[in-house]
């Protein structure tokens, strides 16, 4: 099975219980949010993190390859009372708009190709909130792929043109009886 039909498969049969809570990392450090401006959602999967931010107040826009967690995301939406811009498309292939986004979020989803176009699609004094795997996470469940793992301290790395607020590498437990390793960013554009 292709990882695009899986994808599509894993959204199609969730329901709106289903959907997790958002990013706790997000949740922790919304006070640094503000409660206005545009925000670009990459990856938005279910739509809890869109659907978060825009209940604080920011126009939303959500982009996943996956139509069937756009459709979710957008029932999810609905149910919640929120208005989210959700986006059936491949990001690398989206027209990234240059200097758009007061916030960026980018949750479980690495693409080394899209560092350049975060930075550009970011206004002036715009945060970025980022989160991903690290290669740690070989050595539990979840993804393997070195390919869509960070390498120690590669986040900080691609990013040090900006001012980062906070960088942090860690194991911790995942809720589940295992454990995640994590590499999480909020930086802000100069």
């Amino acid at each position: 099975m292709s990882n695009e039909r899986a994808w599509e498969e894993k959204y199609a049969i969730r329901s709106l219980a289903d959907v997790p809570a958002p990013a706790a990392f997000l949740q922790s450090n919304a006070h640094l949010l503000g409660s206005a401006g545009t925000a670009l959602d990459i990856a938005m999967g279910a739509g809890q993190n869109a659907v978060f931010l825009a209940q604080r107040g920011f126009s939303v826009t959500g982009v996943d390859r996956s139509r069937a967690a756009v459709a979710m995301a957008e029932e999810y939406a609905r149910d919640r009372g929120a208005a989210i811009d959700a986006v059936a498309a491949d990001i690398l292939e989206w027209p990234f708009p240059e200097n758009q986004f007061d916030l960026i979020i980018d949750f479980y989803f690495l693409e080394r190709a899209l560092v350049p176009r975060i930075k550009a699609g970011l206004k002036k004094g715009g945060l970025l909130f980022f989160e991903t795997y690290t290669l740690d996470q070989q050595r539990f469940d979840g993804p393997h792929n070195p390919d869509f793992l960070l390498k120690p301290n590669e986040l900080l790395e691609s990013f040090l043109d900006m001012f980062i607020l906070f960088y942090h590498e860690r194991i911790e437990p995942d809720g589940k009886g295992g454990y995640n390793a994590l590499a999480s960013m909020i930086a802000k554009k100069v």
